[in-house]
């Protein structure tokens, strides 16, 4: 009996082909930016042909008229802190702002313009176009000139570690320039207190979203208020990759923290061994030491292995929070979507 070949058809979370205007808001976390948010506003483009821009300024507890000048130069809506809460709660924020405004690709920018506005039509494309559900705008590090050589080279071997942890090609892993599908931003919940930049790009690795990157220039900029120097960012930077990491792949994390033990270990028994063979009446005396530290270097290798189980057992409990935390965003969407539109534009939190 002959049977019909069956087909599969996926389609994609956002459709390229849609008979409204894709509704993009960009974000601009701000901290005291009432010097550069006209630049950076101003450098937004206009509309695109079925393609409608907006604005959102997440003000984290400035004390200057950043919120002020925002208002002064017709931003959409404003999500105030009402005290410092840091870079990745504004980030997350506006992510829940603009989600529930209905948005269907949020882009973030930095409220310092060290990001060209004008490259946002080229960094929406590929979501545009249904390839890709982020899309990380290149800085091009090397070709930095106000980069230090030291700064391009932690660079380089930061997103390299990046690119392995996360499984995703992108050549610059920290740059804050990057659009969001709407599936993307349901999806991706930020954790970090330090950045969400590293923690974003392991998730969505982990999480099989399609990940992209365009190129893009950048401009001087004031120190950074993240850190205190390139020491304290790669140690931060370090700490959120293998914490984030671990939090997706516990085997393999306490699996690389076990080997050395069981390495070390297991070759101390091996050299007692050989020596038990060639002499066993001096062996015993001599060597003795071997047997102790070899088998505590063993039961620790051990004991660290089967944490690693552990650990990978309760990642079906974290996965199944993911999933319900995902459908509750989505609820959550869905109802202020339905909900009448408030006549305020700024939002506290």
């Amino acid at each position: 009996m002959a049977t019909m070949p069956m087909s599969e058809t996926y389609i994609q979370p956002s459709e390229p082909t849609r008979s409204h205007p894709w509704r993009v808001i960009i974000q601009i976390p701000c901290l005291n930016e009432e010097a550069t948010l006209p630049d950076v506003l101003n450098d937004i483009p206009l509309d695109l042909p079925n393609v409608h821009f907006e604005t959102l300024v997440i003000d984290d507890g400035s004390t200057d008229r950043t919120v002020e000048v925002a208002r002064e130069l017709g931003v959409n809506y404003i999500v105030r802190h009402r005290g410092r809460k840091g870079l990745p709660a504004a980030f997350q924020s506006g992510m829940d702002a603009a989600l529930k405004l209905g948005a269907d690709i949020i882009v973030n920018t930095d409220g310092d313009h060290q990001y060209p506005g004008s490259a946002i039509p080229e960094l929406i494309k590929p979501i545009l176009e249904g390839k890709a559900d982020i899309v990380i705008g290149d800085r091009q590090t090397q070709n930095v000139e106000h980069f230090s050589t030291q700064k391009k080279l932690l660079q380089r071997v930061g997103s390299w570690v990046v690119r392995v942890a996360s499984d995703t090609d992108v050549p610059d892993a920290p740059s804050g320039f990057r659009a969001y599908s709407k599936e993307a931003g349901l999806r991706l919940y930020v954790t970090s207190e330090f950045s969400y930049t590293i923690e974003n790009l392991i998730q969505a690795g982990k999480r099989r979203l399609n990940v992209d990157h365009v190129a893009i220039t950048t401009k001087p900029t004031r120190p950074s208020r993240l850190h205190r120097g390139n020491f304290n960012f790669v140690k931060r930077q370090g700490a959120t990759i293998i914490r984030t990491y671990a939090q997706y792949e516990p085997l393999k994390t306490f699996t690389y923290f076990a080997l050395p033990f069981l390495l070390i270990g297991g070759g101390l028994l091996l050299r007692f061994m050989i020596y038990y063979l060639i002499d066993p009446n001096q062996t015993y005396t001599r060597y003795l030491q071997s047997v102790f530290i070899g088998g505590v270097f063993m039961i620790v290798g051990i004991l660290t292995f089967f944490i690693g189980i552990l650990a990978d057992l309760s990642g079906n409990n974290r996965r199944i929070n993911e999933e319900i935390l995902y459908r509750l965003r989505n609820l959550e969407v869905e109802v202020a979507r339905r909900l009448p539109s408030n006549d305020s534009d700024e939002i506290h939190d």
